[in-house]
């Protein structure tokens, strides 16, 4: 039992590429390299990591344009899964403007995002409570909150 608590507390101080190789845009299978340099649209690849969800075997993409985070996700076969891209709260639908702000409330909003899945725009905004605590708010462009 002492053995496992130390092995896991010794893995939460190892550097997280220890573990995993970190991965470059050629690492990809073919088609999903084709992909991610049509979707770089100018943009600059930050880190590119690996996982899977759902069954399904996913390359996310983080990546810088014009100053502005923009991360996406390819499958093994290059279909672009999700698309978030950091915008302007002023930027984005009134009734999704007004959603977020009134999740806000006397909080603190951090990042808004537009998010992308399946052809559905939703918008993301982080935010800080008053309290300190952080939270996440995904409303449609009508601004009904979901959890998609």
């Amino acid at each position: 039992m002492r053995i496992l608590a130390v092995a896991a507390c010794a893995a939460l101080f190892l550097p997280s590429g220890f573990a995993q190789k970190k991965l470059t845009l050629k690492d990809l299978p073919p088609e999903a390299q084709k992909t991610v340099s049509a979707e770089l649209k100018g943009g600059e690849i930050r880190t590119i990591g690996k996982e899977k969800e759902d069954g399904v075997t996913q390359y996310e993409i983080e990546t810088i344009r014009n100053g502005k985070h923009r991360d996406f996700s390819v499958d093994t076969k290059g279909k672009l899964l999700v698309v978030e891209e950091q915008t302007t709260l002023d930027s984005i639908p009134a009734p999704a403007r007004a959603a977020i702000l009134k999740k806000v409330a006397d909080g603190n909003l951090g990042m808004v995002e537009l998010f992308v899945r399946g052809g559905t725009t939703l918008y993301e905004a982080a935010y800080t409570t008053k309290a300190g605590r952080k939270h996440e708010v995904l409303v449609t462009a009508g601004g009904a909150e979901t959890k998609e």
